[in-house]
């Protein structure tokens, strides 16, 4: 089950500055719990939370697998 939407105005998202301004992305959040990433043309939809530890993780792989 994903963890809560934040509430609006509480996290301040960022976009990688990989991104094209055209190009599909997410945004990303950090926060003192963890981190929020949502879909750049859809953030009406709201965000997915992910807990300190999950967001390490993911970062951790992501570095090892580039």
């Amino acid at each position: 089950m994903n963890a809560p939407t934040p509430s609006p105005g509480a996290r301040a998202f960022r976009t990688s500055s990989y991104s094209q301004s055209e190009a599909a992305c997410v945004e990303v959040a950090d926060g003192a719990t963890g981190a929020a990433v949502r879909d750049t043309r859809h953030r009406h939809l709201g965000s997915l939370a992910f807990g300190a530890g999950e967001w390490q993780a993911f970062l951790d792989t992501a570095k090892t697998d580039l």
